[in-house]
């Protein structure tokens, strides 16, 4: 019986360091406290305008998940210059976003139905494999049946469906049954090519059931919902939380 994987991004423990420019909190004793409590790998988002981690988190993380035994999970967008960054941090996987300076966080996944766009991508992922044979790379992008065939057009090893929309309509109140048939899809053409199914973006521990009770991802990457909650319960209970959460919806 295989659970979902958790993945734990921790960028938002880096944003409160670098709003005062101090040493704490150590980003990496947060990584301590989620291999603690099993979380399946890190995830770090290393942004061209490096307003949480920063290049020497990277290198501090890459010894903490070798400690563990655990994967690193690396965004990144498709500037050049992080191209060398990240075959120097040898991650096991890079998921490559979207990015803009004047958005808060990332707002939506990659234009693969742009030419342009998706051969600049094609571009990057050709370097990075050409510099980390093994390495697996994820494209985050919408549950939209272009986007994925376009994915599956690149060979992405997996795809992690944009849950942000899904997530702010849950906490409305509103109904979710349309973002849910869009996975539903998804996952159908996903399965069809071998491209494993990840999720992210906006969950908490509320609106994940409707997710996990479908079965449909084999992996989350959740950050800021985790950070928050910690500040009034502690890192390493919420995270001993969700995967206690997860083993109440195996995968078959």
């Amino acid at each position: 019986m295989s659970i979902p994987r958790l993945g734990v991004n921790i960028d938002h423990v880096a944003t409160l360091r670098q709003a005062r420019g101090e040493t704490y909190p150590s980003v990496v004793e947060a990584a301590h406290v989620c291999f603690k409590q099993e979380a399946d790998q890190l995830t770090i988002h290393l942004r061209e305008d490096r307003r949480h981690i920063q290049d020497t988190d990277v290198d501090s993380l890459r010894l903490v998940c070798d400690r563990y035994g655990k994967p690193m999970n690396l965004e990144m967008g498709i500037a050049p210059e992080m191209i060398d960054i990240a075959i120097a941090a040898r991650p096991e996987w890079i998921c490559l976003v979207p990015e803009k300076r004047e958005e808060r966080t990332t707002e939506g996944g990659l234009n693969l139905a742009d030419d342009t766009h998706f051969n600049k991508v094609k571009t990057t992922m050709k370097k990075l494999r050409a510099g980390l044979p093994q390495l697996k790379i994820s494209l985050f992008v919408e549950a939209n049946e272009t986007v994925l065939k376009r994915c599956i057009e690149l060979k992405a090893d997996a795809v992690e469906i944009h849950t942000g929309d899904f997530a702010m309509a849950f906490n409305r109140g509103e109904s979710v049954d349309g973002f849910m048939k869009e996975f539903e899809v998804g996952k159908k053409i996903c399965d069809d090519y071998g491209v494993a199914y990840h999720a992210g973006h906006g969950l908490t521990d509320v609106n994940i059931i409707p997710l996990l009770e479908s079965k449909l991802f084999a992996e989350y990457n959740i950050g800021h919902w985790i950070i928050s909650q910690a500040v009034f319960e502690g890192l390493n209970s919420v995270v001993d939380r969700f995967k206690k959460l997860f083993e109440k919806y195996p995968l078959g």
